[in-house]
């Protein structure tokens, strides 16, 4: 009797997990993708992107294919004249490992000028990020630069904090680098969707604003 009521407690359980994980992913999906674009001449042009950050290396020590597609579309967004400058957002948790000045290094060798770039540190999370953009950086208009699967998540963030975000999403790496990452980003936007509305999840680190102004 015990068992039977066991198995039908996890079986509900897992019934309820995977109705959430499939609900979550639709809602954002759904409501964000007309803010997805993958033609650099047909984004609209918001002045100031955020890159979001990533490792530049992959475990196995070799570059990171995420991490230079992104930085690869930065670029053709600065030569097209469509962005002035960048908040390059990411996590610097030791002398080792710095992913805004990681960002900063690649863009510059594709020819950005560090005039127009604004290192962000404390960009931990998306969420940490999205929220940092506006509460330090003082931007409510924005472009978002990663790739295709992770857009919808940050613009989904970015509306729930009224700021007026399009995406332009970077090119995929192959099936081999993308699965894993893909599965793990279903979880993430559950986990967004309970920061934000159930939550209350703020981030961890503000401080100091640091207005970025840019003349159109």
């Amino acid at each position: 009797m015990v068992i039977r009521w066991l198995k039908r407690l996890v079986a509900g359980a897992l019934i309820i997990l995977v109705v959430t994980v499939v609900g979550c992913n639709i809602w954002i999906v759904q409501s964000t993708r007309n803010k997805v674009y993958d033609d650099l001449i047909q984004l609209p042009e918001h002045r100031i992107a955020l890159v979001l950050g990533t490792s530049n290396k992959l475990v196995s020590g070799k570059p990171n294919p995420f991490f230079e597609k992104r930085m690869e579309t930065a670029a053709q967004l600065y030569t097209l004249g469509k962005i002035d400058h960048f908040i390059l957002s990411g996590d610097n948790r030791s002398r080792y490992y710095n992913e805004p000045m990681e960002m900063q290094r690649a863009l510059i060798k594709l020819g950005v000028p560090k005039s127009a770039i604004t290192l962000d540190y404390a960009g931990l999370r998306t969420l940490d990020s999205v929220v940092r953009s506006k509460e330090i950086f003082g931007q409510k208009k924005l472009t978002i630069i990663t790739q295709p699967f992770h857009s919808y998540r940050a613009i989904f963030i970015s509306q729930y904090y009224g700021i007026d975000a399009v995406a332009m999403a970077a090119d995929d790496p192959g099936l081999d680098h993308n699965l894993k990452v893909v599965v793990r980003e279903y979880f993430a936007r559950t986990k967004a969707v309970l920061d934000l509305y159930i939550f209350k999840t703020e981030p961890r680190f503000l401080g100091e604003k640091e207005i970025i102004n840019v003349s159109i």
